[in-house]
């Protein structure tokens, strides 16, 4: 479903360990942060491939101010196509072992790419995963820092299957940046970025799909950067919902190529749905959503009373109260009540960003 991109040819002359991978796009106050972090890792065999997806700020200047400093930085300019393909680009021209794909507005601890490196050397893997932090900035320079963490593992396909569940539930399959790629197998795969919003997500379950070896490592390396007000998850997303149905349905059709279809794998993918149905509902629900209300009520009463969320609704097992209450008016098919509450959801997460971050690592 997400392979087909294409690959380029063999580009191992004058190799290097890692091919470290970095969209920038309009993020001039935080791109020299995230070069550094990378200059200052303790593994020092690497490429760094900047891509300036047409930034009209200065992030693709301070990039190469950088580029004139370090001769381990390539920086391609080229005009907005989305990370997706700024991605896939710098994936043509990379010459390393092993790919590492960073965000540009993020940081990261100096011993990352040295110890992933190490792990995928000693186990032969074909991926590594760790822990990160997810910090959330409340003002400028306070922050909120969630760990998210799963212990020390070394996976074969069965027993990787078997536990991926765990890996959900502590968000550390979604995202590129908290991974290190054995290059032969994702060029070997086809694998590339889809050219569509959130495309983390379905780039990782083409690369887990058929995985053999999986490192997991409980140290954190990684800062994801939340709550700015220009970061992604701060704005009206109108495909969202329909979006979190195409992820639903990618994770059920994971899980039956797995051979898995009952037990803690099956109620962490209808948990993870109705979570995320409170999201949708949310977005819809937040004054930058300029639909009328008779509208917005219309698309809550699909969502909420699609078969979808009956059925997850049956299956899922929240873990805290505070879930289990946002559930009920869902699972009554209550509109109004849902819709109350999910704007009161909006109130607190624009704010209260400190106690909104504080909910939702609990929930």
């Amino acid at each position: 479903l997400f392979a087909g991109f294409g690959v380029g040819g063999n580009r191992m002359d004058n190799a290097v360990k890692v091919s470290v991978i970095m969209p920038v796009y309009k993020v001039e106050k935080f791109v020299g942060k995230a070069i550094e972090s990378m200059l200052s890792q303790t593994l020092s065999d690497f490429e760094f491939l900047i891509v300036d997806d047409g930034t009209p700020d200065n992030s693709g200047k301070i990039c190469d101010e950088y580029a004139q400093k370090d001769s381990r930085i390539r920086v391609f300019h080229r005009e907005n196509g989305g990370a997706p393909s700024a991605r896939n680009m710098a994936m043509e021209e990379a010459r390393g072992k092993y790919y590492y794909f960073m965000d540009s507005d993020d940081w990261a601890e100096p011993t990352m790419l040295q110890d992933m490196v190490e792990l995928a050397e000693k186990h032969e893997a074909q991926l590594v995963v760790t822990g990160f932090f997810i910090d959330t900035y409340y003002n400028d320079t306070e922050y909120l820092s969630q760990n998210q963490v799963q212990p020390d593992a070394v996976y074969d396909q069965k027993a990787f299957r078997e536990n991926a569940y765990k890996l959900f539930d502590t968000n550390l399959l979604y995202t590129p940046w908290n991974k290190l790629y054995l290059r032969a197998y994702i060029d070997g795969k086809g694998l590339r970025f889809p050219q569509t919003i959130w495309d983390d997500f379905p780039f990782n379950l083409s690369v887990i799909r058929d995985v053999e070896k999986v490192v997991v490592s409980s140290k954190q390396y990684y800062h994801f950067m939340r709550a700015r007000a220009d970061s992604e998850t701060a704005k009206y997303v109108p495909a969202m919902y329909q979006k979190r149905e195409d992820e639903h349905g990618w994770m059920l059709d994971l899980y039956q190529h797995w051979g898995i279809q009952d037990g803690p794998s099956m109620e962490m993918v209808a948990r993870r749905y109705v979570e995320r149905l409170v999201g949708c509902v949310e977005n819809v629900t937040n004054e930058k959503c300029q639909l009328p209300k008779e509208e917005k009520k219309k698309q809550i009463a699909a969502m909420i009373r699609s078969d979808n969320a009956k059925t997850c609704l049956k299956l899922a097992r929240p873990r805290s109260t505070m879930m289990k209450t946002m559930l009920v008016p869902i699972k009554w098919g209550n509109v109004s009540l849902t819709m109350l509450e999910s704007r009161v959801i909006t109130k607190i997460k624009t704010k209260h960003t400190k106690t909104f971050a504080t909910l939702k690592a609990k929930r």
